[in-house]
């Protein structure tokens, strides 16, 4: 393990977090607040960091030491992140800042705040903000601003991007990193102009996007999106809450003009699937079942903006979805469990495992009922190599059992077990709110210092795709052989 290069890769994302901490600050100036939570902060990150990026190392960089460096930095981007809360004085505890700052990098959306509308506008600025460094991921931003990283940096990309497969768009990383950015920026920067048309103040409208950019979640309003009472802005951002769900490499294929390629990917068919289907039902359970909604055109409206917001594991709410019939809100449990398309900001299992996994299912089912015939399982019709379907089984296997120990920890805290159990797959699949206590007008503040932990961590690992964090905790990582 070249411990010194981890470091040195460490070091520079973190200059990375506080040259970012300059934008809350000038927000925080600008609306006359006090500044020290940031300059305290700035100044703990630039110091540890610089110290961390002159750091001599030789470039000996691969797997083991890339999925390392992103656990890593990932928990430290966090830690540091929850500076600006704890020298606020708006939060109980540093175990609290730590989760507040852990669910926005990891776009989980989840808070410990009972109310969020008396923060400062500095505060609240940050909150969503990472969100959106934290949606493309930290890293990646890191290797586009600083190339000067070196050779190798693809293990880097491997180890934050979401999803089973991870390819360079052009063949430079840093070139691949700069694209993915440019469509992000881009992206966020329409759906800022679109809710401003709507009648959104400017600061709402641009922390609203950061919040749906990442899908992570974090609102200014205490009753989330639901509070503006604005039907154009719920189909604003249900619309880019789908967008941001979607594989950007799609997005470079449209900017290529290669747009009957982007409607063959299986995965993006499935996605489309998946949420139609799903309002389609959600939207007939409420409609049938009345007394929810006055017209079927609001029961669609929010039927969309859950289905979205869920799927894409963002975490906004438009109304109070656990006031709804248990099938809707089961059916929203499993998306939780799906997720929105690998490639995107999204978190959960991804799409295209969901597919494969139940493409598997398929082969097995053919295989007990023709023995001797070869059945291989193919996605974008391309044969998926056994080794990923390998990696993949593993992946939904392991993604299970850190969901039921995390449950099982959690448990002790005594609560029910729709808000237990919630808790753990809205953290672990970065969506944010769950059932019951923890439901879209619920908390997380009920929660032992232990629990959080807990929480905290199935956030990180949910959004890293559990292995970097599992690498951090193996002994065989630590060796020198």
């Amino acid at each position: 393990m070249n411990f010194r290069l981890v470091f040195k890769v460490t070091g520079k994302t973190l200059l990375v977090e506080a040259f970012c901490l300059l934008l809350p600050l000038a927000v925080t100036l600008f609306y006359g607040e006090d500044p020290t939570p940031f300059l305290y902060t700035i100044a703990a990150v630039f110091v540890v960091g610089g110290a961390l990026s002159f750091l001599p190392a030789s470039d000996h960089f691969f797997a083991r030491e890339g999925f390392f460096s992103v656990g890593l930095i990932w928990v430290l981007v966090s830690a540091f992140g929850a500076l600006p809360f704890f020298f606020s004085g708006y939060f109980p505890s540093y175990v609290d800042c730590f989760f507040e700052a852990a669910s926005g990098f990891t776009t989980t959306g989840a808070s410990i705040l009972p109310a969020v509308e008396g923060l400062p506008m500095g505060i609240l600025f940050w909150r969503s903000f990472t969100h959106w460094l934290g949606g493309m991921g930290v890293l990646i931003l890191t290797i586009a601003l600083l190339p000067s990283l070196g050779s190798r940096t693809l293990h880097l990309m491997k180890a934050e991007s979401p999803g089973p497969v991870v390819s360079k768009l052009v063949p430079k990383t840093s070139q691949s990193s700069k694209i993915l950015y440019g469509i992000y920026c881009g992206l966020t920067l329409i759906q800022i102009i679109c809710l401003k048309l709507t009648g959104m103040p400017w600061f709402d409208s641009v922390v609203n996007s950061f919040a749906t950019a990442g899908t992570g979640g974090f609102s200014v309003k205490n009753a989330s999106i639901g509070a503006y009472g604005s039907p154009a802005a719920e189909i604003i951002i249900t619309i880019f809450m789908l967008l941001f769900s979607v594989n950007f490499a799609l997005y470079f294929l449209l900017l290529c003009g290669k747009v009957r390629q982007v409607f063959q990917s299986d995965e993006f068919r499935f996605f489309l699937f998946i949420v139609a289907g799903s309002i389609l039902l959600i939207t007939l359970n409420l409609w049938l079942t009345g007394g929810y909604y006055a017209t079927l055109g609001e029961t669609v409206r929010h039927a969309s903006f859950q289905v979205g917001t869920i799927i894409s594991t963002t975490g906004f709410a438009s109304t109070n979805f656990d006031l709804w019939p248990e099938f809707s809100r089961i059916l929203l449990v499993l998306l939780m469990f799906v997720g929105a398309c690998a490639g995107s900001t999204g978190g959960a299992l991804k799409c295209s495992r969901v597919l494969v996994l139940l493409k598997c299912v398929r082969r097995e089912v053919r295989q007990v009922v023709h023995p001797r015939s070869v059945n291989v399982v193919k996605l974008d019709g391309k044969v998926v190599p056994e080794e990923t379907l390998r990696s993949i089984l593993l992946f939904f296997f392991a993604y299970m059992f850190i969901t039921a120990a995390s449950t099982l920890v959690v448990a002790l805290d005594n609560f029910s077990f729709g808000t237990t159990l919630t808790a753990v797959v809205a953290c672990i699949g970065n969506i944010g709110p769950g059932l019951e206590l923890v439901g879209p007008m619920g908390n997380y503040a009920g929660f032992s210092y232990l629990s959080k932990i807990v929480l905290s961590m199935c956030m990180i690992v949910g959004r890293l795709e559990l292995l970097p964090i599992l690498v951090l905790f193996s002994r065989n990582a630590w060796k020198r052989s």
